[in-house]
């Protein structure tokens, strides 16, 4: 067995440099995260990458803001440019929660220690290199970069800010997955195209002089969006802005978008094609020790490394589109997926790792059943701009096929040291019911759902319904509640054909936009007629290039431009909350008042029935269903919603059936 040496990993000081026999680096990348050398981590990815072209570089994980800077000027100046990224999440995201408390823990740090990241650190790292080394070329990537690159709404300093571009100082911005645009940078580069000349490579963005014409490209339309004072000035306007950014970065041939800010000129060039399997393959076949840096051996375990270091990344991207979801934004529409042979490598990597057990924790992805997912005729593809392939009904030119995915399954299970594989990953229980899948065949979708739950789980099943009003889904872009109540009733039949005794766990989320308190009433109902008794749910948190987010802050539809009401002060995010918590004996009397004010003593019945009459309040005896839920992204749902007579004897007919 290969045992690791200090030289296996990219160089993180002086001393691993020398190590290696070099004098100068080409790059130097500095990242918001801790060193893990493994692919679900985008800077060990980037620095892989770069080093197969022969180029010599060097990581500074979670440089030190807060003293005389060295960690910024330690390792010298590299001849080709400085890469910098906040990390895998949003710092502002991984440092605050959806109230704007400041967590207790960084997933991506030793031992979960906080304060090793700065707020908005892509920011602040290329502001701190562009003052240190005014003439090196900053190139800066990842989630927050890519998500930030026009005038967005951040809901933490509650602002409009301008592209980070224009925060950072940084020269270049790689949006989205950077494997392609980083690989065609990396060969101009070596030809000896000079980095301020880089500005027709796709999928990155770049300002110039207002009075600068753009670069010439005669394959590219250019469109303009409203400039970054008209968005401070005129909400709607600013709303408009993103069905462009949203269009434009899900098409196959898309348009180069340029925005008027200050006195420049925002440029952000069209993404590349979705990566080809060889493509996306080679990104995972690198040399990764599949580790932390060394240097963390004492200062104790990294939370997220944890978590995924014996699990497996099958494909990217997400053709759901979810209004409160980032994965689209930042990942595409479109599915990359990795060739089984590139998987079953990986597999055979992590079942020979000296700790493993025989257990993988996950086979999945941002969706974990849209594997080898993509459009039956590509020209079709080529012509859509709708943001979600499934919402509002599944596309008739979208293979949904589970049939590749239940094979690699079953190959990866015939591993003789897997015992068992885990789908911790999310899965799209809306594409498993042959009523709203009508592209797939029933069996196959039966086949499996029965794979994943006598193999795949331990106990529980999570899906994600979101909601049950018909409106708030339509506006999440998920189907209708009614979809859950089959896929349970198909969950129950293989769950007593087999003798399995799992649990369902649905989460939902509160607060979001079109919300009103009588829908949360309402999913309290629902949801305790079937059964589950809700401990945990997510707050709805607006963060940067979601519809969900631009309603929020502007009150407008970014596609219809309506206004759209939003629940947003803390009386209405906490009234929303109290009502999955009905059994609560503190919210009961409250409950009853409210629903007895808005005439819905039907809910009540159903809610709390021992209210009726002024009886006493009973214990109620309910199984209890915790719902852990990521303060980041996640998925879908119907259900008679309230509010009008019809609806209220929609539920009624519902309860009599």
């Amino acid at each position: 067995m290969h045992i690791n040496k200090l030289t296996d990993w990219l160089p993180t000081t002086n001393k691993e440099v020398k190590l290696r026999g070099w004098e100068e680096l080409d790059v130097i990348l500095f990242s918001g995260d801790a060193y893990v050398d493994h692919p679900s981590f985008g800077p060990a990815v980037i620095g892989r990458i770069l080093e197969s072209y022969g180029l010599k570089v060097a990581i500074v994980p979670q440089p030190s803001v807060n003293d005389n800077l060295q960690d910024f000027t330690k390792l010298g100046t590299p001849k080709l440019f400085f890469g910098v990224t906040g990390g895998c999440m949003d710092p502002m995201v991984s440092n605050y929660t959806a109230s704007k408390k400041r967590r207790d823990k960084d997933a991506y740090t030793p031992n979960g220690d906080k304060g090793f990241r700065p707020d908005y650190a892509t920011s602040v790292y290329s502001n701190i290199l562009k003052e240190k080394f005014p003439d090196v070329p900053v190139l800066i990537g990842g989630i927050e970069a890519s998500l930030r690159r026009v005038t967005h709404y951040d809901y933490w300093s509650d602002k409009l800010m301008p592209s980070i571009l224009e925060t950072s100082k940084a020269d270049m911005l790689v949006y989205g997955m950077g494997e392609q645009p980083l690989r065609e940078i990396v060969e101009l580069l070596q030809k000896g195209v000079p980095f301020s000349s880089l500005t027709t490579v796709k999928q990155t963005a770049f300002l110039l002089n207002a009075d600068e014409p753009l670069p010439k490209n005669k394959n590219w339309e250019d469109v303009e969006i409203q400039s970054h004072e008209v968005c401070l000035k005129d909400k709607k306007k600013f709303a408009s802005n993103f069905k462009v950014i949203e269009q434009e970065s899900n098409k196959l041939n898309a348009n180069r978008i340029s925005q008027k800010i200050n006195n420049k000129t925002l440029v952000i060039n069209p993404p590349f094609p979705t990566m080809l399997e060889e493509e996306i393959d080679a990104s995972f076949d690198l040399p990764y020790t599949r580790l932390p840096h060394p240097k963390y051996n004492k200062r104790g375990p990294i939370p997220a490394f944890e978590m995924i270091k014996f699990s497996i990344n099958i494909h990217r991207g997400c053709f759901g589109g979810c209004s409160f979801c980032t994965i689209s934004a930042h990942q595409g529409k479109f599915i990359a997926s990795r060739s089984q042979e590139s998987v079953l490598k990986e597999v055979d990597k992590v079942a020979n790792m000296p700790d493993f057990k025989g257990y993988l924790s996950d086979i999945g992805g941002p969706s974990a059943n849209m594997y080898k997912m993509k459009g039956k005729v590509q020209s079709i593809c080529d012509k859509c701009v709708a943001p979600s392939c499934i919402s509002p009904v599944i596309c008739s030119n979208l293979d949904t096929s589970h049939k590749p995915l239940t094979e690699l399954y079953q190959a990866v299970d015939k591993h003789p040291k897997i015992k068992k594989s885990f789908i911790g990953s999310g899965i799209r229980h809306d594409m498993l019911v042959p009523e709203f899948n009508k592209n797939a065949d029933p069996k196959e979708l039966d086949d499996y759902t029965e794979e994943v739950m006598t193999k795949h789980i331990s106990g529980r099943l999570k899906v994600a319904p979101e909601h049950t009003s018909d409106p708030v889904l339509k506006l999440m872009r998920k189907p209708s509640f009614k979809y859950f109540h089959k896929f349970k009733e198909r969950f129950d039949k293989i769950n007593i054909k087999k003798d399995l005794k799992l649990q369902l766990i649905p989460y939902f989320i509160s607060n979001h936009p079109a919300c009103e308190v009588e829908d949360m009433a309402n999913l309290a109902a629902e949801t305790k007629d079937m059964g589950f008794q809700l401990e945990q749910v997510q707050g709805f948190t607006p963060t940067p290039m979601t519809v969900a987010t631009v309603i929020y802050y502007s009150g407008y539809h970014p596609y219809t431009l309506k206004p759209t009401k939003t629940p947003k002060s803390k009386k209405e995010k906490d009234e929303q909350h109290r009502f999955f918590f009905w059994y609560r004996q503190e919210n009961k009397d409250w409950i009853k008042k409210t629903l007895n004010k808005v005439g819905r003593t039907d809910l009540l019945d159903v809610l709390l029935p021992e209210a009726k009459d002024g009886k006493a309040w009973k214990k109620v005896n309910l199984k209890p269903v915790k719902n852990t839920f990521d303060d980041a992204v996640p998925s879908n749902n119907d259900n008679p919603t309230i509010g009008s007579r019809r609806k209220k004897k929609q539920y009624s007919r519902k309860k009599r059936r």
